[in-house]
């Protein structure tokens, strides 16, 4: 017989007992089995497109429900364009977006904001991911008097949480919008891991975004539990006038919109998504906890959301590797001399998410103290 070949499972299997250790992305994860029921049932009977249907609607209201507050939403495939077309939302002639110089936006993203909202990206310094007021202000006001040779700052974009994994405090994130919007320039925020911001926080969504002068949300949901869901949020609707437009020329403007908003539905129907996310903190925090004990590694700090940046040898990453284990090494940029790995060694992150397992974190560390 020709043709791919099946792999067939033995009677009894059981997947939930392989020994799997992936913690290379929350990317890797599927969708929760709450967002997945919700997705399966909005393929029943017709609606109508582009997002004129009701459960489009009730998606939006849950949207205006968490942020306690009128907001425009639009739904877009991917937290690239989530983000790149929010920066095309405020962007000026010569425009000038500054952000962390390990911002997803600036390292990630293949310079879609760029392509797609005709700015450019100015990189600034911080430890730990995170920007501060006076960096902020130094970089801005470089800009100061205006001169046409050099462009204009229109936004600041900050990440929640960072890609080191930590988290901005309601109070760093309300004194970095100060100074930006005392300059006059819109406040982004890359919110494609909120909702581990907020359950490491315990704030309410309201006041790590727009009570603390968030001008535009990218609002993610794929990390945490959704298949395809993400979102661009405004906290003032005349800034979304023309977003639509936007939305449509850059090729995503969903035909079937209630598929995205099922998945939001389903996402937070009774705290869903912030029990996904404290769930991923926590085997965070779990995994942390036992590579702190081994003498084989060591963490740069303690995780505040669900990313776990640890230090080792790099033969255990050869080992470890063998063993099925499935992570990233780390560029060590932006750390002090003493964060940073010694000749020899590995600096590798390790991502967790709703689908961890407890007993998943156990065995790598088995595996890891060996």
């Amino acid at each position: 017989m020709g043709g791919a070949q099946t792999r067939r499972l033995s009677p009894g299997f059981d997947r939930a007992k392989l020994d799997v250790m992936y913690f290379a992305s929350d990317n890797w994860a599927g969708a929760s089995a709450q967002v997945a029921n919700a997705l399966m049932n909005a393929g029943n009977g017709v609606a109508p497109a582009y997002g004129a249907d009701d459960q489009t609607r009730v998606a939006v209201d849950w949207f205006s429900e968490v942020f306690e507050h009128d907001v425009s939403v639009f739904f877009v495939a991917t937290g690239t364009a989530a983000n790149s077309l929010s920066l095309s939302s405020v962007m000026k002639p010569s425009g000038i977006v500054l952000c962390h110089t390990g911002a997803h936006i600036a390292c990630d993203e293949a310079g879609a904001p760029e392509f797609l909202s005709g700015g450019r990206l100015v990189t600034v310094p911080g430890a730990r991911g995170k920007l501060t007021p006076d960096a902020l202000e130094a970089a801005i006001s470089r800009y100061f008097p205006a001169a046409v040779h050099h462009g204009r700052p229109v936004a600041v974009s900050l990440s929640q949480s960072t890609e080191w994994g930590t988290v901005y405090t309601v109070e760093e994130v309300s004194a970095l919008a100060a100074v930006a919007h005392a300059y006059g320039l819109k406040v982004h925020m890359d919110g494609a891991r909120l909702a581990n911001a907020l359950a490491s926080l315990g704030c309410q969504p309201a006041d790590i975004t727009w009570k603390a002068g968030v001008d535009v949300l990218s609002f993610g949901g794929t990390k945490n539990g959704c298949w395809c869901a993400e979102a661009v949020v405004f906290f003032n609707g005349k800034k979304a006038d023309d977003f639509g437009y936007i939305r449509k020329r850059a090729g995503q403007l969903f035909s079937k919109s209630r598929f995205v908003a099922a998945q939001f539905q389903g996402y937070f129907d009774h705290g869903h998504w912030l029990d996904n996310a404290c769930h991923a903190n926590t085997m965070a925090r779990r995994l942390a906890t036992g590579i702190s004990q081994l003498s084989t590694a060591r963490i740069l700090w303690e995780p505040e959301a669900n990313e776990v940046f640890a230090i080792w040898p790099k033969p255990v990453s050869a080992r470890l590797k063998a063993a099925g284990a499935q992570f990233h090494e780390w560029v060590p940029d932006g750390l002090s001399d003493a964060e940073k790995p010694a000749d020899g060694e590995d600096l590798v992150r390790l991502v967790t998410s709703f689908a961890t397992a407890a007993h998943e974190v156990d065995h790598f560390l088995k595996a890891l103290g060996k």
